[in-house]
């Protein structure tokens, strides 16, 4: 067991996919796993451990923001041996050529997080997706016959953003902002792992509207099945 994890150890597989909201863990538990069974409920951060395609795979919800996501990765990594890591969640665009419902394979993740002005002080670390998640998450999307795009989104601290910092990061070709990505890979190059975030565009920041629950439950069926074909050939 972990501080904010009660599973015993090898409960939790070697591959695991990290949306925010624990319902959508329960969600992609209950959808696509065979034999799911809840190994975590502490803070209702609900955990879930199953097969798919006969490949053991959990699911855990890591909440929203980089220091939630940071709590769950860290204990997920260094208590629990999970080697290959991906965050499933939305982001909103700030591309005009990106769309609504659009899938995003991360391959970098820009940040204005103070958690990694804390890591390395004047130093810049670029958090960056393992390569070869990319590629296979790429060639599957392409099989899949899916709307997406390869390519950096930003980890914000701030969800309200009163100083509008969006523009400045699509100035510089960022498709995206969401909030965790950043801290995940990082530590994922702590510990040596292997980690990916694939998003889903719920609204469009620069073109406005968003998706209706009925379009992102399909959108979101159409990632998870990407994330999943991507994360059992590791």
């Amino acid at each position: 067991m972990s501080t904010h994890i009660n599973a015993p150890k090898g409960a939790i597989a070697e591959r695991i996919l990290l949306p925010g909201d624990p319902l959508r863990a329960k969600f992609i538990a209950e959808t696509f796993l065979e034999d799911a069974k809840c190994y975590n409920q502490v803070r209702g951060m609900l955990g879930f451990t199953g097969t798919y395609k006969g490949i053991p795979v959990s699911v855990q919800g890591t909440g929203m923001g980089q220091p939630s996501i940071s709590i769950y990765a860290t204990e997920l990594f260094k208590d629990y041996e999970v080697q290959t890591a991906i965050r499933v969640g939305t982001t909103g665009a700030i591309q005009k050529d990106i769309k609504l419902r659009d899938t995003i394979i991360v391959n970098s993740a820009c940040t204005d997080s103070a958690m990694q002005k804390t890591r390395f002080g004047d130093m810049h670390y670029a958090p960056t997706a393992n390569f070869n998640l990319v590629k296979t998450a790429d060639s599957i999307a392409q099989e899949m016959g899916i709307d997406y795009t390869v390519g950096s989104v930003t980890s914000c601290d701030m969800f309200y953003d009163p100083k509008e910092s969006w523009k400045t990061w699509a100035k510089y070709g960022v498709l995206g902002m969401e909030m965790e990505s950043a801290e995940l890979f990082t530590l994922a190059a702590e510990f040596n792992r292997k980690a990916l975030a694939i998003m889903t565009v719920s609204d469009h920041i620069v073109l406005g509207g968003q998706t209706t629950a009925e379009e992102r439950q399909l959108t979101f069926t159409n990632m998870i099945k990407l994330a999943l074909e991507t994360i059992i050939k590791f």
